[in-house]
C-alpha cells in the first residue's frame, strides 16, 4: 500500500479564478483584448512582458497565448496566488515568476531583465495608497524601456458624475446577486475554498497572515483614483504620453507611453 499524494489541478484553480474576476468584472476579457491590442500597435508582437501584480497570472496566460514570441515575469506577494501561478506555467518555458513586494523600495532588483517592452496590471493596483502608486509609477516608468508601454486597468471612477456612480453601482450589485443566485463565487468564498483545498491550505494561510482574511475585509489600506488622477501621476512620473484608451461607467484603463 503506497501513500496518496495530493496534486492540484492547476487548471481548474486559473479558471477558477478567471470565474470568480468575472463576477466583478464580466467586460473583463475586454480589458484585457485592448490592452493587448495597445502592446502589439505600441511594441510589436514579440514584447518581453512584465505582469505586474500578477495573481494568477491571467495577464499572461493571454498574453502568451496571443503572442507566440512574447516572454512574460510576472511579479507578485501573494503565496497563493502565486503557487496557481507557478502550477499553471509549470510547463510554460516563456512564463518565469517572482514574489516581491511593490511597496518594498528594492523590488525592481528581483526583476530578471533590467528592462521591458511592456508593463501590464490590471485591477490590483487599487490595494495601494495614492502616495504609494504615485512612487511604483516612477519606479515602473524606471522599468519600461525607451518607446515602450505601461497599461493599467482598474476602479477609476469619477468623482464628477455621482449620479451615474450611483446608477452604476446599483445596477452592478444585482446583476452580482444574479450570478451568485446561480452559483458564483465571490471573492471572499473563493478564499474559503482555497483554503479548505489540501494543496493550497498552506499558501492560504501564510496569505492570510500577510493580507488578512477576506472574510474580514483586506482591502483597508487601498484608495481609487480618477483617470485624471492616474494619467497626471503617469507623466510626473517619467512617461511622456499617457491617457485612458479604454473605460467603462466604473473602470478605465490609462497608458503611459515611455
Amino acid at each position: 500500500m503506497t501513500d496518496t499524494v495530493a496534486v492540484a489541478d492547476w487548471q481548474a484553480w486559473q479558471r477558477s479564478w478567471d470565474r470568480q474576476q468575472e463576477w466583478y468584472l464580466p467586460d473583463r476579457e475586454e480589458r484585457f483584448r485592448v490592452m493587448l491590442d495597445a502592446v502589439e500597435a505600441v511594441v510589436g508582437p514579440e514584447p518581453r512582458i512584465l505582469d505586474l501584480a500578477c495573481g494568477t497570472g491571467s495577464i499572461s496566460d493571454r498574453a502568451l497565448r496571443r503572442f507566440p514570441g512574447a516572454t512574460s515575469t510576472g511579479v507578485d506577494l501573494d503565496p497563493a496566488l502565486l503557487t496557481i501561478a507557478r502550477g499553471h506555467f509549470a510547463a510554460e518555458p516563456r512564463a518565469e515568476f517572482v514574489t516581491a513586494d511593490l511597496r518594498d523600495p528594492g523590488w525592481t532588483g528581483r526583476l530578471p531583465h533590467r528592462g521591458y517592452d511592456a508593463v501590464l496590471t490590471a485591477t490590483a493596483l487599487h490595494w495601494l495608497r495614492s502616495d504609494e502608486l504615485r512612487v511604483l509609477y516612477g519606479q515602473i516608468a524606471g522599468v519600461v524601456r525607451e518607446g515602450g508601454v505601461f497599461l493599467n486597468a482598474d476602479h477609476m471612477p469619477d468623482p464628477a458624475t455621482p449620479r451615474l456612480n450611483a446608477a452604476d453601482h446599483a445596477f452592478r450589485k444585482e446583476r452580482q446577486a444574479r450570478a451568485q443566485a446561480q452559483g458564483a463565487q465571490d471573492w471572499a468564498q473563493w478564499w474559503q475554498a482555497a483554503a479548505r483545498d489540501e494543496v493550497l491550505a498552506g499558501p492560504v494561510a501564510e496569505r492570510f497572515t500577510i493580507f488578512g482574511n477576506p472574510a474580514n475585509g483586506d482591502h483597508a489600506d487601498g484608495e481609487t483614483q480618477s483617470v485624471a488622477w492616474h494619467a497626471e501621476a503617469l507623466r510626473e512620473g517619467g512617461f511622456g504620453e499617457a491617457r485612458a484608451v479604454w473605460c467603462s461607467p466604473s473602470d478605465a484603463m490609462v497608458l503611459g507611453l515611455k
